[in-house]
Protein backbone atom coordinates (compact mmCIF):
# COMPACT_ATOMS: atom_id res chain seq x y z
CA UNK A 1 0.00 0.00 0.00
CA UNK A 2 1.09 3.38 -1.00
CA UNK A 3 2.07 5.82 1.90
CA UNK A 4 2.33 8.73 -0.59
CA UNK A 5 0.75 9.26 -3.56
CA UNK A 6 1.46 12.14 -5.85
CA UNK A 7 -0.57 12.70 -9.00
CA UNK A 8 0.58 15.49 -11.64
CA UNK A 9 2.29 17.79 -9.38
CA UNK A 10 3.67 20.89 -10.81
CA UNK A 11 5.29 23.84 -9.26
CA UNK A 12 6.75 26.99 -10.77
CA UNK A 13 8.83 29.77 -9.52
CA UNK A 14 7.80 33.14 -11.93
CA UNK A 15 8.50 31.79 -15.65
CA UNK A 16 10.49 28.75 -13.71
CA UNK A 17 9.16 25.35 -14.06
CA UNK A 18 11.10 23.62 -11.18
CA UNK A 19 8.52 20.71 -11.05
CA UNK A 20 6.27 19.33 -14.32
CA UNK A 21 3.36 16.90 -13.60
CA UNK A 22 5.62 15.16 -11.20
CA UNK A 23 3.42 11.30 -10.45
CA UNK A 24 4.86 8.75 -7.84
CA UNK A 25 4.29 6.37 -5.42
CA UNK A 26 6.17 5.94 -2.26
CA UNK A 27 5.30 2.29 -1.17
CA UNK A 28 4.59 1.43 3.29
CA UNK A 29 8.33 0.02 4.44
CA UNK A 30 10.40 0.81 1.72
CA UNK A 31 13.68 3.13 0.95
CA UNK A 32 12.90 5.29 -1.77
CA UNK A 33 15.83 7.14 -3.29
CA UNK A 34 15.61 10.33 -5.82
CA UNK A 35 17.98 10.87 -7.58
CA UNK A 36 19.79 13.66 -9.89
CA UNK A 37 21.57 16.39 -11.06
CA UNK A 38 21.65 19.83 -8.89
CA UNK A 39 18.73 22.19 -10.09
CA UNK A 40 16.60 18.68 -11.08
CA UNK A 41 13.83 19.52 -8.76
CA UNK A 42 14.57 16.58 -5.55
CA UNK A 43 14.42 19.38 -3.13
CA UNK A 44 11.63 20.83 -4.31
CA UNK A 45 9.62 17.84 -4.25
CA UNK A 46 10.43 17.31 -0.84
CA UNK A 47 9.25 20.43 0.44
CA UNK A 48 6.18 19.97 -1.33
CA UNK A 49 5.75 16.85 0.55
CA UNK A 50 6.85 18.95 3.64
CA UNK A 51 4.77 21.82 3.29
CA UNK A 52 7.54 24.22 2.68
CA UNK A 53 6.02 24.99 -0.87
CA UNK A 54 2.66 24.37 -2.03
CA UNK A 55 1.83 23.30 -5.77
CA UNK A 56 0.50 24.83 -8.41
CA UNK A 57 -1.13 22.13 -10.00
CA UNK A 58 -1.59 18.34 -9.11
CA UNK A 59 -2.89 16.28 -5.79
CA UNK A 60 -1.15 14.68 -3.06
CA UNK A 61 -2.49 11.46 -0.66
CA UNK A 62 -1.01 10.61 2.38
CA UNK A 63 -2.40 6.83 4.25
CA UNK A 64 -5.64 7.18 1.24
CA UNK A 65 -6.94 10.43 2.43
CA UNK A 66 -6.19 14.06 0.73
CA UNK A 67 -2.84 15.97 1.84
CA UNK A 68 -2.36 19.33 1.30
CA UNK A 69 -0.17 21.06 3.88
CA UNK A 70 -0.21 24.47 4.34
CA UNK A 71 2.89 24.39 6.04
CA UNK A 72 5.44 22.03 8.34
CA UNK A 73 3.71 22.19 11.19
CA UNK A 74 0.45 20.72 9.52
CA UNK A 75 2.76 17.88 7.67
CA UNK A 76 4.33 16.73 11.52
CA UNK A 77 0.43 16.94 12.48
CA UNK A 78 -0.05 14.44 9.81
CA UNK A 79 3.12 12.13 9.93
CA UNK A 80 5.43 13.49 7.79
CA UNK A 81 9.03 14.97 9.44
CA UNK A 82 11.95 15.94 7.15
CA UNK A 83 15.91 16.48 7.90
CA UNK A 84 17.69 19.06 5.99
CA UNK A 85 20.50 19.87 4.42
CA UNK A 86 21.11 22.64 7.11
CA UNK A 87 20.62 21.91 10.44
CA UNK A 88 18.10 23.84 12.41
CA UNK A 89 19.54 22.61 15.74
CA UNK A 90 20.53 25.81 18.45
CA UNK A 91 24.30 25.77 19.29
CA UNK A 92 24.27 26.95 22.98
CA UNK A 93 21.48 24.28 24.15
CA UNK A 94 21.61 20.58 24.90
CA UNK A 95 20.48 17.82 22.92
CA UNK A 96 17.48 17.02 25.14
CA UNK A 97 16.73 21.02 25.28
CA UNK A 98 16.65 21.30 21.62
CA UNK A 99 14.46 18.02 21.44
CA UNK A 100 11.74 20.12 23.91
CA UNK A 101 11.60 22.84 21.38
CA UNK A 102 8.46 23.34 19.29
CA UNK A 103 6.79 20.24 21.49
CA UNK A 104 3.15 20.98 21.81
CA UNK A 105 3.01 19.74 25.44
CA UNK A 106 1.67 22.67 27.74
CA UNK A 107 4.07 21.21 30.27
CA UNK A 108 7.42 19.84 29.45
CA UNK A 109 9.09 16.79 30.60
CA UNK A 110 12.45 17.10 29.86
CA UNK A 111 12.37 13.33 32.03
CA UNK A 112 10.05 11.92 29.48
CA UNK A 113 12.37 12.94 26.71
CA UNK A 114 14.84 11.12 28.08
CA UNK A 115 13.20 7.76 28.48
CA UNK A 116 11.95 8.39 23.98
CA UNK A 117 15.63 8.98 23.53
CA UNK A 118 16.49 5.66 25.41
CA UNK A 119 14.14 4.18 23.38
CA UNK A 120 15.08 4.96 20.07
CA UNK A 121 18.81 4.10 21.14
CA UNK A 122 17.43 0.33 21.27
CA UNK A 123 15.45 0.58 18.31
CA UNK A 124 17.64 2.66 16.10
CA UNK A 125 21.21 2.63 17.84
CA UNK A 126 20.54 6.27 17.96
CA UNK A 127 23.24 6.93 21.04
CA UNK A 128 23.31 10.11 21.94
CA UNK A 129 24.02 11.72 25.21
CA UNK A 130 21.28 13.87 26.25
CA UNK A 131 23.13 16.68 28.33
CA UNK A 132 26.07 17.60 25.58
CA UNK A 133 25.52 20.89 23.77
CA UNK A 134 24.79 20.60 20.28
CA UNK A 135 28.47 23.13 19.95
CA UNK A 136 30.40 20.15 21.19
CA UNK A 137 28.66 17.67 19.09
CA UNK A 138 30.11 16.72 15.63
CA UNK A 139 28.62 16.85 12.47
CA UNK A 140 27.51 13.29 12.38
CA UNK A 141 26.24 13.60 16.08
CA UNK A 142 24.50 16.83 15.70
CA UNK A 143 22.12 14.96 12.27
CA UNK A 144 21.96 12.01 14.82
CA UNK A 145 20.08 14.46 16.98
CA UNK A 146 17.70 15.84 13.74
CA UNK A 147 16.92 12.38 13.18
CA UNK A 148 15.91 11.60 16.73
CA UNK A 149 13.89 14.91 16.61
CA UNK A 150 12.20 13.36 13.48
CA UNK A 151 11.48 10.23 14.87
CA UNK A 152 9.73 11.41 18.34
CA UNK A 153 6.72 11.93 17.01
CA UNK A 154 6.53 7.88 15.85
CA UNK A 155 6.15 9.54 12.19
CA UNK A 156 5.08 7.26 8.84
CA UNK A 157 7.79 9.20 6.23
CA UNK A 158 11.00 10.50 7.19
CA UNK A 159 12.18 12.51 4.30
CA UNK A 160 16.24 13.43 4.31
CA UNK A 161 17.31 16.03 1.85
CA UNK A 162 21.15 15.47 0.93
CA UNK A 163 21.96 13.89 4.50
CA UNK A 164 25.28 12.12 3.91
CA UNK A 165 27.46 15.44 1.99
CA UNK A 166 29.42 16.34 5.25
CA UNK A 167 29.22 12.77 6.86
CA UNK A 168 32.25 10.77 7.17
CA UNK A 169 32.61 7.08 6.02
CA UNK A 170 31.34 5.85 9.24
CA UNK A 171 28.78 8.29 9.94
CA UNK A 172 27.35 7.60 6.44
CA UNK A 173 27.28 3.61 7.13
CA UNK A 174 25.80 4.64 10.25
CA UNK A 175 22.99 6.47 8.78
CA UNK A 176 22.37 4.09 5.62
CA UNK A 177 21.55 1.40 8.64
CA UNK A 178 19.22 3.72 10.16
CA UNK A 179 17.59 4.24 6.97
CA UNK A 180 16.83 0.36 6.38
CA UNK A 181 15.90 0.13 10.23
CA UNK A 182 12.89 2.94 9.65
CA UNK A 183 11.75 0.94 6.86
CA UNK A 184 11.86 -2.40 8.45
CA UNK A 185 9.54 -1.26 11.26
CA UNK A 186 6.89 -0.70 8.55
CA UNK A 187 7.92 3.27 7.79
CA UNK A 188 8.74 4.83 4.63
CA UNK A 189 11.95 6.92 3.80
CA UNK A 190 12.44 9.25 0.84
CA UNK A 191 16.13 9.98 0.47
CA UNK A 192 18.04 12.23 -1.41
CA UNK A 193 21.45 11.46 -2.67
CA UNK A 194 24.10 11.88 -5.40
CA UNK A 195 26.03 9.13 -4.27
CA UNK A 196 25.63 5.99 -6.26
CA UNK A 197 27.22 3.51 -4.04
CA UNK A 198 24.78 4.95 -1.16
CA UNK A 199 21.71 4.14 -3.24
CA UNK A 200 23.29 0.78 -4.64
CA UNK A 201 23.40 -0.32 -0.61
CA UNK A 202 20.13 0.82 0.78
CA UNK A 203 17.36 1.77 -1.96
CA UNK A 204 14.52 -0.74 -2.60
CA UNK A 205 13.58 1.52 -5.64
CA UNK A 206 15.12 4.69 -7.30
CA UNK A 207 13.52 7.36 -9.13
CA UNK A 208 15.64 9.60 -11.61
CA UNK A 209 14.43 13.78 -12.34
CA UNK A 210 16.04 15.74 -14.47
CA UNK A 211 14.69 19.17 -15.16
CA UNK A 212 12.03 18.91 -13.41
CA UNK A 213 10.34 15.85 -14.58
CA UNK A 214 10.66 12.53 -13.42
CA UNK A 215 13.02 10.23 -16.47
CA UNK A 216 12.71 6.58 -14.82
CA UNK A 217 11.71 4.67 -11.68
CA UNK A 218 13.35 1.49 -11.31
CA UNK A 219 13.68 -1.27 -8.52
CA UNK A 220 17.24 -1.34 -7.21
CA UNK A 221 17.86 -4.85 -7.16
CA UNK A 222 19.22 -6.05 -10.19
CA UNK A 223 19.66 -2.69 -11.34
CA UNK A 224 22.28 -0.95 -13.79
CA UNK A 225 23.68 1.71 -12.02
CA UNK A 226 25.52 3.19 -14.96
CA UNK A 227 21.67 2.96 -16.87
CA UNK A 228 20.53 5.33 -13.82
CA UNK A 229 23.41 7.72 -14.20
CA UNK A 230 22.80 8.05 -18.30
CA UNK A 231 19.53 9.05 -17.30
CA UNK A 232 20.19 11.23 -14.50
CA UNK A 233 23.20 13.23 -17.09
CA UNK A 234 21.27 12.57 -20.04
CA UNK A 235 24.16 11.34 -21.94
CA UNK A 236 26.15 8.67 -21.41
CA UNK A 237 29.68 8.81 -18.83
CA UNK A 238 32.03 5.69 -20.24
CA UNK A 239 34.49 8.56 -20.95
CA UNK A 240 34.59 10.79 -17.76
CA UNK A 241 37.56 8.65 -16.47
CA UNK A 242 38.49 7.84 -12.99
CA UNK A 243 37.52 10.96 -11.85
CA UNK A 244 33.85 10.41 -12.14
CA UNK A 245 33.84 6.24 -11.71
CA UNK A 246 35.66 7.28 -7.93
CA UNK A 247 33.28 10.17 -6.99
CA UNK A 248 29.44 8.36 -8.05
CA UNK A 249 31.14 5.33 -6.81
CA UNK A 250 29.73 4.01 -10.46
CA UNK A 251 29.59 0.11 -9.59
CA UNK A 252 28.42 0.71 -6.24
CA UNK A 253 31.55 -0.53 -4.68
CA UNK A 254 34.95 0.82 -4.17
CA UNK A 255 37.76 -0.18 -6.42
CA UNK A 256 41.28 -1.20 -4.74
CA UNK A 257 43.39 1.57 -6.04
CA UNK A 258 42.24 3.89 -7.78
CA UNK A 259 44.64 6.28 -9.15
CA UNK A 260 44.38 9.92 -10.53
CA UNK A 261 48.01 10.31 -12.69
CA UNK A 262 49.86 6.51 -14.43
CA UNK A 263 52.66 7.23 -11.79
CA UNK A 264 54.88 10.14 -10.33
CA UNK A 265 54.79 13.37 -11.59
CA UNK A 266 57.87 15.57 -11.55
CA UNK A 267 56.76 19.04 -10.20
CA UNK A 268 58.27 22.79 -11.05
CA UNK A 269 59.48 24.87 -8.59
CA UNK A 270 57.87 25.84 -5.62
CA UNK A 271 54.61 27.46 -5.69
CA UNK A 272 53.63 27.23 -2.02
CA UNK A 273 55.97 26.27 0.82
CA UNK A 274 54.60 25.67 4.29
CA UNK A 275 57.18 25.67 6.74
CA UNK A 276 56.27 25.22 10.35
CA UNK A 277 52.83 26.04 10.54
CA UNK A 278 51.46 26.13 13.97
CA UNK A 279 47.43 27.36 14.29
CA UNK A 280 45.83 27.63 17.72
CA UNK A 281 42.12 28.31 18.06
CA UNK A 282 40.93 30.83 20.59
CA UNK A 283 40.42 28.43 23.61
CA UNK A 284 44.41 27.83 23.04
CA UNK A 285 44.13 24.48 21.67
CA UNK A 286 46.32 23.40 19.01
CA UNK A 287 44.71 22.36 15.12
CA UNK A 288 48.00 22.59 13.03
CA UNK A 289 51.34 21.20 14.44
CA UNK A 290 54.77 22.40 13.15
CA UNK A 291 52.91 21.47 9.52
CA UNK A 292 55.59 21.68 6.71
CA UNK A 293 54.31 21.14 3.00
CA UNK A 294 55.32 21.69 -0.37
CA UNK A 295 53.37 22.48 -3.71
CA UNK A 296 55.23 22.74 -6.83
CA UNK A 297 54.05 23.97 -10.54
CA UNK A 298 51.96 21.59 -12.65
CA UNK A 299 51.19 18.94 -9.94
CA UNK A 300 47.87 18.41 -7.52
CA UNK A 301 48.59 17.54 -3.78
CA UNK A 302 45.92 16.22 -1.89
CA UNK A 303 45.32 16.71 1.69
CA UNK A 304 43.38 13.41 3.27
CA UNK A 305 42.49 13.17 7.04
CA UNK A 306 39.44 12.96 9.49
CA UNK A 307 37.35 15.97 9.40
CA UNK A 308 38.44 18.10 12.67
CA UNK A 309 42.19 16.98 12.06
CA UNK A 310 42.99 20.36 11.07
CA UNK A 311 42.21 20.68 7.63
CA UNK A 312 39.47 23.08 7.87
CA UNK A 313 41.98 25.37 9.84
CA UNK A 314 44.70 25.10 6.98
CA UNK A 315 42.14 26.13 4.59
CA UNK A 316 41.34 29.30 6.73
CA UNK A 317 44.71 30.34 7.13
CA UNK A 318 45.51 29.86 3.40
CA UNK A 319 42.67 32.28 2.62
CA UNK A 320 43.27 34.90 5.11
CA UNK A 321 41.06 34.48 7.32
CA UNK A 322 42.65 33.16 9.89
CA UNK A 323 46.22 34.23 11.11
CA UNK A 324 48.66 31.14 12.21
CA UNK A 325 50.13 31.17 15.59
CA UNK A 326 53.46 30.64 14.11
CA UNK A 327 55.04 28.86 10.93
CA UNK A 328 56.00 30.54 7.58
CA UNK A 329 53.52 30.68 4.11
CA UNK A 330 55.19 31.31 0.69
CA UNK A 331 53.43 31.90 -2.26
CA UNK A 332 55.42 32.56 -5.64
CA UNK A 333 58.53 34.25 -3.37
CA UNK A 334 56.07 36.22 -1.13
CA UNK A 335 55.05 35.83 2.55
CA UNK A 336 51.57 35.81 2.58
CA UNK A 337 51.01 34.11 6.48
CA UNK A 338 48.85 36.33 8.17
CA UNK A 339 48.01 38.69 5.45
CA UNK A 340 43.87 39.87 4.41
CA UNK A 341 42.34 38.20 1.88
CA UNK A 342 42.97 40.74 -0.78
CA UNK A 343 46.55 40.64 -0.20
CA UNK A 344 46.48 37.21 -0.81
CA UNK A 345 44.57 37.49 -4.34
CA UNK A 346 47.12 40.26 -5.06
CA UNK A 347 49.71 37.85 -4.95
CA UNK A 348 48.42 35.40 -7.39
CA UNK A 349 46.45 32.90 -4.93
CA UNK A 350 43.03 31.31 -6.05
CA UNK A 351 40.60 30.80 -3.11
CA UNK A 352 37.74 28.01 -3.79
CA UNK A 353 36.75 27.74 0.12
CA UNK A 354 35.39 24.96 2.11
CA UNK A 355 32.09 27.21 2.60
CA UNK A 356 31.15 28.49 -0.85
CA UNK A 357 27.30 30.06 0.90
CA UNK A 358 29.59 31.79 3.89
CA UNK A 359 32.64 32.53 2.24
CA UNK A 360 32.59 32.48 -1.47
CA UNK A 361 30.05 34.37 -2.48
CA UNK A 362 26.82 36.75 -1.77
CA UNK A 363 24.10 35.01 -2.80
CA UNK A 364 21.92 38.11 -2.54
CA UNK A 365 23.78 40.00 -5.37
CA UNK A 366 24.07 38.88 -9.16
CA UNK A 367 25.81 36.26 -11.10
CA UNK A 368 28.23 39.46 -12.76
CA UNK A 369 28.60 41.13 -9.33
CA UNK A 370 30.09 37.89 -7.90
CA UNK A 371 32.44 36.74 -10.76
CA UNK A 372 33.67 39.90 -10.42
CA UNK A 373 33.75 40.82 -6.82
CA UNK A 374 36.91 42.53 -5.87
CA UNK A 375 37.56 43.59 -9.32
CA UNK A 376 35.06 46.12 -10.20
CA UNK A 377 37.83 48.39 -11.14
CA UNK A 378 38.47 46.65 -14.47
CA UNK A 379 34.94 48.13 -15.40
CA UNK A 380 35.59 51.29 -13.97
CA UNK A 381 36.19 54.96 -15.71
CA UNK A 382 36.25 58.31 -14.31
CA UNK A 383 34.47 56.92 -11.37
CA UNK A 384 31.71 55.29 -13.07
CA UNK A 385 30.96 51.19 -13.61
CA UNK A 386 30.22 50.39 -16.98
CA UNK A 387 27.97 47.78 -16.22
CA UNK A 388 27.00 46.74 -19.55
CA UNK A 389 30.94 45.76 -20.07
CA UNK A 390 31.06 44.04 -17.15
CA UNK A 391 27.98 42.15 -17.99
CA UNK A 392 29.07 41.01 -21.66
CA UNK A 393 32.55 40.03 -19.58
CA UNK A 394 30.49 37.96 -17.04
CA UNK A 395 28.74 36.27 -20.10
CA UNK A 396 31.62 35.37 -21.94
CA UNK A 397 33.21 33.80 -18.57
CA UNK A 398 29.81 31.93 -18.04
CA UNK A 399 30.27 30.16 -21.46
CA UNK A 400 33.74 29.68 -20.80
CA UNK A 401 33.09 27.27 -17.58
CA UNK A 402 29.27 26.42 -18.32
CA UNK A 403 28.05 28.21 -15.34
CA UNK A 404 24.02 27.83 -16.46
CA UNK A 405 22.00 30.75 -15.41
CA UNK A 406 19.45 32.14 -17.86
CA UNK A 407 21.63 35.52 -17.35
CA UNK A 408 24.10 37.32 -15.19
CA UNK A 409 21.42 39.10 -14.00
CA UNK A 410 20.05 36.76 -12.15
CA UNK A 411 20.67 36.24 -7.99
CA UNK A 412 23.29 34.01 -7.54
CA UNK A 413 20.86 32.59 -5.12
CA UNK A 414 19.10 31.15 -8.18
CA UNK A 415 21.59 28.99 -9.43
CA UNK A 416 21.87 25.49 -8.22
CA UNK A 417 25.02 24.05 -5.68
CA UNK A 418 27.02 22.99 -8.55
CA UNK A 419 26.76 26.04 -10.39
CA UNK A 420 27.23 28.48 -8.43
CA UNK A 421 30.67 26.06 -7.66
CA UNK A 422 31.40 26.45 -11.19
CA UNK A 423 31.29 30.26 -10.73
CA UNK A 424 33.17 30.32 -7.93
CA UNK A 425 35.52 28.32 -9.58
CA UNK A 426 35.55 30.64 -12.69
CA UNK A 427 36.52 33.50 -10.73
CA UNK A 428 39.29 32.14 -8.83
CA UNK A 429 41.00 30.63 -12.40
CA UNK A 430 40.37 33.54 -14.01
CA UNK A 431 42.63 35.71 -11.98
CA UNK A 432 45.69 37.56 -13.10
CA UNK A 433 48.02 36.84 -11.92
CA UNK A 434 47.14 33.29 -11.03
CA UNK A 435 50.06 30.75 -9.69
CA UNK A 436 48.55 28.55 -6.69
CA UNK A 437 45.19 27.23 -6.54
CA UNK A 438 43.40 26.50 -2.95
CA UNK A 439 40.00 23.83 -3.45
CA UNK A 440 38.96 23.13 -0.16
CA UNK A 441 36.13 20.76 -0.53
CA UNK A 442 35.40 21.72 -3.95
CA UNK A 443 32.62 18.97 -4.84
CA UNK A 444 30.87 18.90 -1.48
CA UNK A 445 26.92 18.62 -2.12
CA UNK A 446 27.36 18.42 -5.84
CA UNK A 447 25.92 16.13 -8.44
CA UNK A 448 27.64 13.93 -10.99
CA UNK A 449 27.88 16.23 -13.47
CA UNK A 450 29.26 18.94 -11.37
CA UNK A 451 31.38 16.67 -10.09
CA UNK A 452 33.14 16.02 -13.62
CA UNK A 453 33.15 19.79 -14.46
CA UNK A 454 35.08 21.22 -11.43
CA UNK A 455 38.10 18.40 -11.41
CA UNK A 456 37.93 18.90 -15.34
CA UNK A 457 38.43 22.56 -14.50
CA UNK A 458 40.98 21.91 -11.83
CA UNK A 459 43.29 19.28 -13.91
CA UNK A 460 42.93 21.55 -16.46
CA UNK A 461 45.16 24.02 -14.64
CA UNK A 462 47.15 21.69 -13.05
CA UNK A 463 47.95 21.05 -16.88
CA UNK A 464 48.58 24.84 -17.33
CA UNK A 465 51.31 24.79 -15.17
CA UNK A 466 49.07 25.57 -12.11
CA UNK A 467 49.90 24.20 -8.68
CA UNK A 468 47.30 22.65 -6.68
CA UNK A 469 46.12 22.03 -3.06
CA UNK A 470 43.22 19.78 -2.66
CA UNK A 471 41.89 19.18 0.49
CA UNK A 472 38.36 16.89 0.19
CA UNK A 473 36.90 14.75 2.53
CA UNK A 474 36.04 12.46 -0.48
CA UNK A 475 39.07 9.77 -0.28
CA UNK A 476 37.71 8.44 -3.69
CA UNK A 477 38.09 11.73 -5.54
CA UNK A 478 41.33 12.45 -4.20
CA UNK A 479 43.20 8.99 -5.16
CA UNK A 480 41.29 9.32 -8.86
CA UNK A 481 42.74 13.14 -8.84
CA UNK A 482 45.55 14.06 -7.24
CA UNK A 483 49.22 13.33 -8.19
CA UNK A 484 50.31 13.10 -5.05
CA UNK A 485 48.47 12.89 -1.55
CA UNK A 486 49.46 14.32 2.41
CA UNK A 487 47.73 12.80 5.35
CA UNK A 488 47.05 15.35 8.05
CA UNK A 489 46.44 13.74 11.37
CA UNK A 490 46.24 16.12 14.63
CA UNK A 491 47.26 19.05 12.72
CA UNK A 492 50.54 17.24 11.59
CA UNK A 493 51.65 15.43 8.51
CA UNK A 494 52.14 12.08 8.96
CA UNK A 495 52.80 10.78 5.32
CA UNK A 496 52.38 11.11 1.54
CA UNK A 497 52.17 8.80 -0.81
CA UNK A 498 52.51 9.52 -4.87
CA UNK A 499 49.81 8.73 -7.54
CA UNK A 500 50.33 5.00 -8.73
CA UNK A 501 50.95 3.94 -5.43
CA UNK A 502 48.12 5.13 -3.51
CA UNK A 503 46.63 2.82 -1.38
CA UNK A 504 43.30 3.29 0.63
CA UNK A 505 44.38 0.73 3.28
CA UNK A 506 47.72 2.73 4.10
CA UNK A 507 46.17 6.33 3.74
CA UNK A 508 43.03 5.06 5.82
CA UNK A 509 45.79 3.97 8.42
CA UNK A 510 47.29 7.09 8.61
CA UNK A 511 44.26 8.89 8.59
CA UNK A 512 43.49 7.23 11.75
CA UNK A 513 47.36 7.58 12.99
CA UNK A 514 47.90 4.04 13.45
CA UNK A 515 50.88 4.29 10.77
CA UNK A 516 53.46 6.63 9.42
CA UNK A 517 54.73 6.61 5.63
Amino acid sequence: MAVLELSGLTKRFGAFTALDDISLQIERGEVHCLLGENGAGKSTLCNLVFGVHRPDAGTMTLGGEPFHPRGPAEALQRGVVMVHQHFSLVPNMSVAENLMLGRASAVLKPQDIIVRMEQLAAEYGLEIDPEARIEDLSVGERQRVEIIKCLLGDPQLLVLDEPTAVLQPDEIDALLAICRQVALRGKSVILVTHKLGEISRVADRTTVLRQGRIIETVAMEGADIRSLVRSMVGRDVQSAGSVLAAAVDIEGKTPAKPSGAAGPVSPGEAVLEISDLVYRDPHGVPRLDGLSLTVGTGEIVGIAGVEGNGQTELGLILAGLAAPSAGAIVVGGAQVGGCTPQEITDAGVGIVPEDRHAVACIKELSVAENLYLGAIGKFSRFGLLDKSARRKAAEAMMRDFDVRASSPDVSMASLSGGNQQKAVLARELSLDPLVFLLAAQPTRGLDVGAIEAVYNRIRAARDDGLGVLLISSELEELMAVSDRIAVIYRGKLVGELAAGSFSREAIGAMMSGHAHV
